[in-house]
């Protein structure tokens, strides 16, 4: 089974690619989508449905686990963030591809049992998981590796 992992953003959207075989976990691929910040927020948003729709075609994923919208402080980073997460939405549904969403409270508790895990916790658990010397960079590419693999603890 192949689970995609997302951490939406408007300026950069970490992926991240597990295959589970047999029970065994493997890290197939991780990285970033990146928009440029002069661009009107159509054109980024057009950007990222080309660029996404790009991936999809590539990893071919079954199921998809994405970040669920978390407002503190700055709102109007986080209505841009969800036009970037329609946008993910809309290309896993025209592709048939199923969704999950995880907050980040749900996923640091599928990985490391407790909801209010540090960052350091959680890198730990996905070296441990997936047998890495060090925690996948850069640092969104990494949240969405976390992503898949809250998902992967989901499905059996």
């Amino acid at each position: 089974m192949r689970i995609l992992g997302l951490d939406p953003g408007l300026a950069t959207i970490g992926y991240a690619l597990l295959e589970i075989e047999k029970g065994e976990k493997k890290l197939l691929a991780c990285g970033v989508i990146r928009t440029a910040a002069g661009l009107s927020l159509g054109a980024r948003l057009k950007e990222i449905h080309e660029d996404f729709t790009s991936l999809l075609f590539k990893f071919k994923p079954e199921i998809c686990s994405i970040e669920q919208i978390f407002f503190s402080k700055n709102v109007t980073t986080g209505i841009a963030v969800s036009h970037a997460r329609g946008i993910l939405i809309l290309c896993l549904e025209q592709a048939g591809i199923q969704v999950t969403e995880f907050s980040p409270s749900q996923m640091k508790s599928a990985l490391t049992g407790d909801g209010r895990a540090d960052k350091k916790n959680i890198q730990k658990m996905v070296m441990l998981e997936l047998g890495l010397s060090a925690p996948p960079q850069p640092d969104d590419a990494a949240d969405a590796v976390s992503l898949a693999l809250s998902l992967a603890a989901t499905v059996r």
